[in-house]
């Protein structure tokens, strides 16, 4: 089998998920990036063209599946696999989950929820008179960057977007409050299947720092997979975003790929199940199993540097076993390098993911862990 595998920069995912699932598969693998000299063996292209990549694989050889985890090459993978009568997920669907604003649009025409936005053009003029709080972020953003909760002076921040992003559009929208879920789904040419969620911790506001996942796999999954009819996001794997409002769940976006940050490798422990397998055999066209029940727990804490400096100590890579609890670190800096404060996902210096029978032993297991092994930076 010829699994022809889109990317940009290398992701642990890729690497350490999908790339092992292939090979245990059986598939051979060529992949496709505009950064051939960050991927071994990998083919030069311009992966953000979808006539480019049609063309690259049409000169490489018949392909029995596309696949890309990348949130900013979903659509042009799916024209590409549709170009090629492949499994794939529907590209209007990726256009729209990708484009917050699109997505806003067409919940609210599908009468499935309404969410004050608009979206602003480089040029636009800010307006006045918006209800606030209100919420400014890049139209295509990922990991949290240049998103704000702004209380007054909507203005400043959305030249600071400009700034940051020369040329983007911005999107201002009401401020969702509440707990913040997600929903994880995966889907094949039978239909979508819910494989749990989890409960989200964010740091503190104005900005929106995820510094904790816990499993929470319980949730208005109806509500959640309206939504994601009505985008027609359902095929391979999906993370959505969404806020327990006191007027009922919201989304605050689809990510049309399978969720990061270790919390798919997470995910896949807790499940106890070949999750990247999975997927790429949704891709591959065959039918999934049935998700098995999870009566275990398990977290993802992202140990987040709280101010800018030089890392001085650093913990390494480590696996765990210990009262039933399984643990791991990943290592996502060193020791020696310079940090700058963001204030998005970028800030992130390790990832602690841990599974077991039960919250508390999982939470002793990644307190010790940390009083054990901690970050430190010194300014």
């Amino acid at each position: 089998m010829r699994l022809f595998m889109t990317a940009l920069k290398p992701t642990d995912s890729v690497t350490d998920g999908f790339l092992p699932a292939a090979r245990a598969l059986g598939c051979e693998v060529t992949i496709l990036t505009d950064r051939p000299e960050q991927h071994p063996h990998a083919v030069a292209c311009d992966v953000r063209d979808p006539r480019a990549l049609i063309d690259a694989v049409s000169r490489l050889g018949r392909p029995d599946a596309l696949f890309s985890n990348s949130d900013h090459l979903q659509t042009e993978t799916a024209l590409a696999a549709a170009y090629f009568g492949l499994p794939g997920k529907d590209w209007r669907a990726c256009l729209s989950a990708k484009n917050k604003y699109l997505m806003r649009a067409k919940l609210a025409e599908a009468g499935v929820e309404e969410v004050f936005s608009i979206q602003l053009g480089p040029d636009d003029a800010v307006p006045g008179g918006l209800p606030y709080p209100l919420v400014v972020k890049p139209r295509e953003g990922v990991a949290s960057e240049d998103v704000m909760l702004v209380e007054k002076d909507l203005e400043t921040a959305v030249t600071a977007v400009r700034r940051a992003r020369p040329g983007a559009y911005v999107v201002v929208e009401e401020y969702l409050e509440g707990p913040l879920r997600t929903l994880e789904t995966l889907g094949d040419a039978t239909g979508t299947r819910v494989l749990g969620g989890y409960a989200t911790q964010l740091g503190p506001l104005p900005h929106f720092v995820e510094e904790r996942l816990d499993w929470a796999p319980d949730g208005p999954h109806e509500h959640v997979l309206a939504a994601l009819g009505a985008l027609g996001a359902g095929f391979g794997a999906c993370h959505t975003e969404y806020v327990l409002t006191p007027a009922g769940p919201r989304i605050v976006e689809v990510n049309y790929r399978v969720i990061g940050d270790h919390c798919d490798f997470l995910l896949g422990d807790i499940l106890g199940v070949p999750l990247f397998e999975w997927i790429l055999r949704a891709h591959l066209g065959e039918r999934l199993p049935e998700t098995p029940p999870t009566p275990g727990y398990g977290t993802a804490v992202s140990l987040v540097a709280d101010r800018s400096g030089t890392i001085t100590e650093a913990p390494g890579a480590e696996e765990r076993s210990q009262d039933g609890v399984r643990l791991w670190h990943r290592p996502l800096r060193a020791a020696g390098e310079q940090i700058t404060r963001t204030h998005t996902n970028r800030d992130y210096l390790g990832v602690i993911r841990a599974v077991g029978p039960d919250r508390h032993r999982v939470e002793a297991a990644v307190d010790a862990y940390r009083a054990e092994r901690p970050w430190v930076i010194s300014a």
